[in-house]
């Protein structure tokens, strides 16, 4: 049995422009990640590390940022785990490449003489690493957009004398999904994929972790090992696939593991039990965490008196959190107990707005959904007027 680590899209040196003062932390975030990446190897001994494609964010990166990745695989080299990295989209292989700039092998220790870490580039599209019995094919182009499917250069062929026992495939691009990738650099399909007769097909470009089979080859994304954005919930993890042959029967099993430190959670709150922003702001500070994107939702039904500005809320709690996003799906009540007389102002004012809503959220339409919420609020502003109540627009 072989046990390989899978990782890709770690972007590091990210510039992070749309997280202020907060993007150095992540890029050290992101470093952190790949550090895991490299203790999880170790940790379980793994024969082979696959890195498939933009383990840089780009290609102009200082070389004291080089020297610490290449730091980080000269563990690999001294636990004797071999690495298999190909470009990406990011870290393309073009003029200007840093795999052209720095010999990232061997400053990671790695010589001439051993397989311990390899780049694979357009003029070497594929490595026989003889003492784990596996070879490795990862087409890469000059270019950021792939001339064609790197697949069609797949050509595996377990007859050819001195073949390797298993094959493995890295691509950083996208399988095909109609009218959603037409537009990515590289793309291949399910079909070619099935085509390939690779064991394993190592992806990269997509940040969250996924996993599929087509034909007798199984295919997965690791995912970024830590978000590249606040959004990417699918991020944080790396895979520990094991190939395993038994009675001829070949298998390929995958573990997700968790390597990042960034923590997603979704949470509502019921309008109806918070009486003002300080207390909503108090209950959410209780779960400050510098780890953790908080996705809040306010909901249900929102008594009148309760007026809270999501902006303001988002400013005060984004120290305590890495990000927060607050939003207001809460509904103003319609009127409770006995209306006014409909001979009165306020008795006409309210028969005629509830009624129109009534009639909007009865057509089931998004539009006129939309008008009767806009109405809801109407109808809690009027309330509040008629009550004698300030109201600040």
């Amino acid at each position: 049995m072989l046990r390989l680590l899978h990782t890709a899209d770690v972007h590091l040196g990210a510039r992070h422009a749309d997280m202020g003062e907060q993007a150095a932390a992540q890029r050290e975030r992101q470093f952190a990640a790949f550090r895991a990446v490299i203790d999880l190897a170790i940790a379980e001994k793994v024969d082979l590390v696959l890195i498939a494609g933009d383990l840089f964010d780009s290609n102009t990166q200082p070389k004291r940022s080089v020297d610490r990745v290449a730091a980080e695989l000269k563990r690999l080299v001294d636990a004797r785990i071999r690495t298999v990295i190909i470009p990406g989209t990011h870290d393309v292989y073009d003029r200007s490449s840093l795999y052209r700039v720095h010999d990232l092998a061997a400053l990671a220790g790695s010589t001439a003489d051993d397989d311990l870490v390899t780049i694979l580039t357009p003029d070497r599209r594929s490595v026989h690493l003889t003492s784990c019995d596996i070879a490795v094919h990862g087409p890469v182009y000059e270019t950021k957009r792939a001339p064609h499917s790197p697949l069609l250069d797949v050509k595996v062929d377990r007859t050819a004398p001195g073949a390797a026992t298993w094959q493995v495939g890295m691509i950083h691009g996208a399988v095909s999904i109609p009218e959603k990738t037409d537009r990515d650099e590289v793309v291949i399909t399910r079909e070619e994929i099935a085509a390939s007769g690779l064991d394993y097909l190592a992806l990269g470009h997509w940040h969250s972790t996924q996993q599929g089979k087509a034909g007798g080859t199984t295919f997965a994304y690791s995912g970024a090992p830590e978000p590249v954005a606040v959004s990417q919930d699918g991020a944080g993890k790396a895979l520990l696939v094991a190939l395993d042959e038994a009675g001829g029967n070949r298998t390929v099993t995958i573990e997700a593991r968790p390597v990042g430190r960034t923590r997603f959670e979704k949470l509502d709150v019921d309008a109806g039990t918070i009486n003002d922003q300080p207390a909503l702001v108090a209950r959410l500070a209780t779960r400050a965490d510098p780890d953790l994107v908080l996705d809040v939702r306010l909901i249900g039904v929102r008594p009148d008196e309760l007026d809270v500005s999501t902006d303001e809320i988002e400013d005060q709690l984004k120290g305590s959190f890495l990000r927060i996003r607050l939003r207001d799906i809460s509904q103003p009540p319609l009127t409770e107990g006995a209306l006014p007389s409909a001979e009165t102002i306020p008795g006409a004012f309210i028969r005629s707005v509830e009624g129109r809503i009534a009639e909007l959220e009865a057509s089931g339409e998004r539009e006129a959904a939309a008008e009767a919420a806009e109405l809801r609020d109407v109808l809690r502003l009027g309330r509040l007027l008629l009550a004698g109540h300030e109201v600040t627009l």
